[in-house]
């Protein structure tokens, strides 16, 4: 395999990912998650910054497909991170759940209610 080859493969494998992006932007939630098994719902994402995220994506491909040869390579890559920052600063709360996943699910609702259900269960022998 020739080096050359690299950049238009990565080109491919980030165009594959920037249009699964975009398709998963606009595609109704319900097709692949039937009902939210979660204690709390998520934050709802916006489909707008995922796909200028995609969006972004795509115009990274481009410019790795577009090498050193092609004329607007620099134009691409700014139009890119200009998605991608706009993609991201909307989805900013929802990123920071998604990394973070801190808080209300992973404690119990009332300390009283626990002590309510320890009083209910049979003594440890």
């Amino acid at each position: 395999m020739r080096i050359e080859l690299v950049p238009l493969i990565l080109a491919g494998l980030f165009g594959l990912i920037g249009l699964g992006l975009i398709v998963d932007a606009w595609t109704p939630d319900e097709i692949v998650v039937k009902r939210e098994r979660r204690r709390r719902a998520r934050l709802e994402r916006s489909r707008g910054g995922e796909a200028a995220i995609g969006l972004g994506i795509l115009c990274m491909a481009a410019a790795f497909a577009g090498r050193d040869t092609w004329r607007y390579s620099v134009v691409a890559v700014i139009a890119g991170s200009i998605f991608m920052l706009f993609g991201a600063m909307l989805n900013a709360r929802f990123l920071g759940q998604m990394i973070s996943n801190r808080g209300a699910l992973r404690r119990r609702a009332d300390a009283s209610e626990s002590s309510r259900v320890e009083s209910t269960r049979p003594p440890k022998l």
